[in-house]
């Protein structure tokens, strides 16, 4: 009796699944190992880094880290409320959250406050809060 489409179809399905199934297998296997690996470099790491910041040696070139209050978000809003109703650029450092900030930082934040509608440019270098 001849074979039919169907179970040519059938047996070629049947052989990938054969050979599919381990490959799948031993995949799952190295994936589940690479994993274990990770965890226990993640955790080295983590010891490692509670050592050093123990001890007090920086984890880069030797340069002592910021605080970690530098690395904090800055709510500018409060910022800007906190500044008199005219202001400078160079007012804005009196802020302490702020006054170890680049230059290039204290006007960008000057920039989104305009294009927010919350300060005027009065001057060169002088600049105004809407409200």
């Amino acid at each position: 009796m001849p074979r039919t489409a169907k179970s040519q179809t059938t047996s070629a399905l049947d052989q990938i699944r054969k050979i599919a199934g381990p490959a799948l297998a031993k995949v799952r296997s190295e994936i589940h190992a690479k994993e274990g690996a990770l965890r226990r470099l993640k955790e080295e790491e983590s010891k490692l880094v509670a050592l050093v910041a123990q001890g007090g040696v920086s984890t880069s070139n030797g340069a002592p880290r910021p605080s970690s209050a530098s690395n904090t978000r800055i709510n500018w809003g409060s910022v800007l409320a906190k500044l008199p109703r005219q202001f400078k650029a160079a007012d804005i450092r009196s802020v302490r959250v702020v006054k170890d900030k680049r230059s290039s930082e204290l006007f960008a934040a000057i920039t989104r406050w305009m294009e927010a509608g919350t300060v005027k440019r009065k001057d060169r270098g002088r600049y105004e809060r809407v409200k």
